[in-house]
């Protein structure tokens, strides 16, 4: 069988594919690409269906080699790549010979890469699909150097370099999301309500594919709800904005817990996700109301 074999893994690589629906009544959440737009646009250039299972490589610093030939396409993250040393295009598919090692440097713009490769990769599934849960520890462990994983049969028909890239580099500045307010938004201050679409949000350093955590001005409690103690745990959905007692929210993203008892003042519309997955540390996010 064909296979991919890891040569450095960089600072946090996984197989990803678009997750695994339906098992959160078992504690277990979808989890998948952070960025599912830039994954299903990798397969699509190279033949794939666009939920097969392909890389997602943080920062960068990563390489690799193959052991036949192979399509193969980048996507997501802005960065300098080679191919036996030659620059290759971010968002082409390409095509590599057996043996040619993939060089991803750096991220310059966004966070995260996508690497699909002709066939998939094809990791066994657990739970019906390919995806490493950070959280759970459901599906294949994160990637270190050495590794090697199986490819699944390329597409038949041979493919041809696209004639135009309309996909630019991630924004580097600020990053508008649409917002809706709920299901607890009344634990909270008018004032702080107002504040969660006026303040300039910051991302922290401490966020992860558990959750993206903002920095700024923190959102207080109204005094109805400090009188109510703390709330009972409930359903949590990727997207959901939790408020911690430090009033600094955190956008649950894909490998969120599947309950929670901090309360939730809004969610980030589902389509606006994939913009968390490319957001750098200290980059600015401004919420607005969604329609």
């Amino acid at each position: 069988m064909t296979s991919l074999r890891v040569t450095t893994a960089g600072p946090l690589s996984t197989v990803q594919d678009l997750g695994r629906p339906g098992f959160a009544a078992v504690g277990v959440s979808r989890s998948g690409a952070l960025d599912r737009g830039a994954l299903a646009l990798a397969n699509r250039l190279i033949g794939n269906a666009e939920g097969a299972a392909g890389l997602e490589i943080t920062v960068g610093g990563f390489s690799c080699v193959f052991d036949a030939d192979v399509w193969i396409a980048v996507t997501g993250a802005w960065g300098r790549a080679t191919a036996g040393g030659q620059p290759i295009d971010i968002n082409q598919p390409v095509r590599l010979a057996a043996g040619t090692s993939l060089e991803i440097g750096m991220a310059e713009a966004g966070l995260r890469y996508y690497l699909a490769v002709g066939g998939g990769i094809e990791v066994p599934p657990v739970l019906g699909s390919r995806s490493t849960d950070l959280l759970s520890g459901t599906g294949p462990a994160v990637l270190k150097d050495g590794d090697a994983l199986p490819l699944g049969h390329p597409h038949p028909e041979a493919m041809r370099p696209v004639d135009i890239s309309p996909w630019g580099p991630p924004d580097l500045g600020p990053v508008t999301v649409p917002l809706y307010v709920g299901p607890r938004a009344d634990w909270f201050t008018s004032a702080s309500l107002e504040t969660l679409f006026t303040t300039t949000w910051k991302l922290s350093p401490a966020s992860n594919r558990v959750g993206a955590r903002l920095d700024g001005i923190p959102l207080q409690r109204s005094a109805e709800a400090l009188g109510r103690g703390e709330l009972p745990s409930e359903g949590m959905v990727a997207g959901a904005l939790q408020v911690p007692p430090s009033g600094l929210p955190t956008v649950l993203l894909a490998d969120h817990p599947t309950t929670g008892g901090y309360p939730v003042i809004a969610v980030v519309a589902s389509a606006a996700l994939d913009r968390f997955a490319q957001l750098r540390p200290g980059q600015e996010v401004r919420f607005r109301h969604g329609r």
